[in-house]
């Protein structure tokens, strides 16, 4: 039996989006590149490509929140940050996005 990417799935609750784009770049009208979400709380947060690393500085806040999960359309990866790695879950439901289409 093949072992799991990660240990941290348990972490992993039902989360509703905090935002539909950065939470943080929004709040001070800063720019993202791409988008995350904390898969324990919901928190959206810019990549670290990003000029401001919003996601990975929540992580640094929370340190109870080991994953996130890309926020892009079509996306499915998985990020652990205490394991470092990047997976797909099986199974696992559509990824979250935001609505890339303006209103």
């Amino acid at each position: 039996m093949a072992t799991p990417p990660c240990t941290h799935l348990d972490t992993v609750r039902d989360v509703i989006p905090s935002a539909q784009g950065c939470e943080d770049c929004l709040r001070t009208g800063d720019r993202w590149v791409h988008l995350r979400i904390c898969m324990t709380c919901g928190h959206v947060g810019c990549c670290d490509s990003s000029p401001n690393q919003h996601a990975t500085a929540h992580r640094r806040q929370h340190e109870d929140h080991p994953l996130i999960r890309s926020f892009e359309p079509g996306e499915h990866w998985w990020w652990c940050y205490v394991d470092e790695v990047a997976f797909e879950v099986p199974g696992a439901g559509p990824a979250p996005s935001y609505d890339p289409s303006p209103t």
